[in-house]
């Protein structure tokens, strides 16, 4: 995940982000470039009183020790000082020039910040104002522009996505600085792929309705179908009881003019409608919703507090990482569902086997060290083999594991289970415990059958199966066991080719050489067990109580029983391609 800008911080994470249902995701540089610049102002011309409160009052700064200069900090103010830049005043003068009598920090309250100085431009003590400009304007005593010019302006900047600022000096407003902060050119593909595997992308932002309305627009998000009841301001949210808002909550694609504690109130309204919820965050003031989320996704360039209660880091602060995790996550998920199919299903052979083999006759068909052996493949190997497969992105293709009723505590126990059952939400579905138990039996009742065989007929070649008498005294030779061993380990072998494919509807030999189907991992397991198996039975047979097939004097054609066996045992994968043929 690492490669895909995920750094995974809790490992429970990797999992979850693939049952996310709702992802709540930040504006600006998560959806955007986060490389604001100024486009357009309702000023004529940048005077130097205006110049100056720009540098006084702000918190940003510029990096010059490159060919370019180089916003540190707040990415709107830093686009304000380029601005300075560009048209050839520098702010660490100005700011050097003035003396500063009073501070009024920005505040997602307040949504303005003042600063007082003694001015170095007018020679007196002036007061700086900047922030929303319907709050800017509603503290000022005069005006440059009026009320209808001004929202007429907020209209037509928040119609092209762009972010605006308000100015005043002394309580006269000053005018509306309009800043482009462009959305990366992913985002809209990774927007509609997310939306298309069932997931719900809300816009939480500061900005104003209309320029979050113009981004949803941009990514995909936002349709003309859509109403008043689709976004909401924080002001509005705040003003509706937790019933109410969990009553609309499903509806709402942006919330505009959120502050940090709305964030957390909205998640705690999705996850209340049994919602799996995803919420990003930078800020420090975002930690209680990242917190709070079922996975918090930090970004790279966010604070330490945010990383610190977030689960997930992105290191490239883009959405369409996001969208990586959840492919990681239901890859992730597959793959366990994968590794318990195979491990369940060698389980009850072996347990049928054993249990049934030990009744008929004096002795377990299979020794204590063959079990060992057998455990070995399926639990270890099998789980490093299914689990090293590569993810795919067929599984962005399906909706959200249903997750149940959202009243658990209102319905019993069982009335839980059965309805958890039949939605599919344990990790074993119906589909899986039909092939469990199906196949299971099945080889149960093959290798039982040659357990009877081999009790009731001498059996010292494969091919005396061609021409069975039976007169054997109940008993199994050591070279029987040999061959019901083999034919256990080697129809096992194949079928865990069968439980790569699983509920993948793709053909296992077609894509025998797909490395999008593979995985190194897979291979280099599959060569541990060919090569382990071949070890036992034909270096450390007498310590697993069989006899070597390659290198026996008393069996010289060893060689074409292990061929047979292992022919006869890929019928296991054949069945299943021409079962799949047939399907299709």
């Amino acid at each position: 995940m690492l490669k895909t800008n995920n750094l995974v911080r809790k490992m429970h994470a990797c999992e979850t982000m693939g049952a996310t249902t709702v992802i709540c995701t930040d504006k600006t540089g998560t959806l955007t470039q986060n490389k604001m610049q100024v486009k357009e102002c309702t000023f004529g011309k940048l005077t130097p009183e205006l110049a100056e409160g720009i540098a006084v009052n702000s918190t940003a700064s510029l990096d010059f020790s490159e060919s370019q200069p180089r916003p540190i900090g707040n990415p709107t103010e830093g686009a304000l000082l380029l601005w300075l830049h560009t048209n050839k005043y520098d702010y660490r003068r100005l700011k050097e020039a003035s003396n500063t009598k009073n501070e009024i920090p920005f505040s997602t309250e307040r949504k303005y910040m003042s600063t007082t100085v003694f001015s170095a431009v007018t020679n007196r003590e002036v007061t700086y104002t900047k922030g929303a400009p319907e709050i800017v304007f509603g503290m000022c005593d005069s005006s440059d522009i009026d009320e209808v010019t001004l929202k007429e302006s907020l209209q037509k900047y928040q119609d092209s996505a762009y972010r605006t600022l308000g100015f005043a000096i002394d309580k006269h407003f000053v005018g509306v600085v309009a800043i482009e902060d462009p959305v990366r050119e992913d985002v809209p593909d990774a927007v509609k792929e997310c939306m298309n595997a069932g997931i719900m992308v809300k816009i939480v932002t500061g900005d104003t309705p209309g320029t979050a309305k113009q981004i949803g627009r941009e990514i995909g998000l936002w349709a003309d179908a859509d109403t008043d009841r689709n976004i909401i301001t924080g002001t509005e949210l705040a003003e509706l009881s937790d019933e109410k808002l969990q009553e609309c909550v499903l509806d709402l694609k942006i919330i505009a003019r959120a502050r940090p504690m709305d964030k957390k109130r909205l998640v705690e309204a999705l996850q209340a409608r049994n919602q799996v919820v995803a919420v990003t965050g930078d800020g420090t003031n975002d930690a209680p919703a990242l917190h709070q989320a079922n996975v918090g996704l930090s970004m790279g360039a966010g604070t330490a507090v945010a990383k610190e209660a977030s689960d997930i880091t992105i290191i490239d602060n883009s959405f369409s990482s996001i969208g990586k995790a959840v492919m990681w996550g239901r890859s992730l998920y597959k793959n366990i569902q994968r590794f318990l199919l195979f491990q369940l299903t060698v389980n009850v052979t072996a347990c049928c086997i054993v249990f049934v083999g030990a009744l008929v006759g004096k002795d377990s068909p299979l020794t204590v060290t063959q079990m060992l052996w057998i455990n070995l493949i399926m639990d270890t190997f099998g789980a490093m083999a299914l689990a090293s497969l590569p993810p795919s992105k067929d599984v962005m293709k399906d909706k959200p594991r249903k997750r149940g009723s959202e009243h658990v505590n209102k319905i019993g126990n069982w009335a839980y289970f059965k309805e958890q059952w039949k939605l599919g939400a344990f990790i074993i579905n119906k589909p899986m415990l039909g092939e469990i138990l199906s196949v299971g039996i099945f080889f149960f009742v093959l290798l039982f059958a040659f357990l009877l065989i081999f009790q009731h007929a001498d059996i010292n070649s494969m091919t005396d199966f061609l021409n069975i008498h039976f007169s054997g005294n109940g008993e199994v030779s050591h070279y029987e066991q040999t061959l019901l061993f083999s034919i256990f380990v080697w129809t096992h072998f194949f079928y865990l080719f069968n439980a790569r494919a699983f509920e993948t509807g793709e053909s296992v030999l077609l894509n025998l050489f797909s490395k999008k189907f593979w995985s190194k991992g897979f291979w280099t397991i599959v060569c541990v067990i060919v090569f382990g198996q071949l070890l036992i039975t034909e270096v450390m047979f007498k310590f697993f109580n069989v006899e070597p097939m390659l290198h026996n004097a008393e069996h010289p054609n060893g060689w074409l029983d292990l061929l047979i066996i292992i022919g006869f045992s890929s019928l296991v994968l054949w069945i299943r391609e021409i079962w799949q043929l047939f399907k299709k």
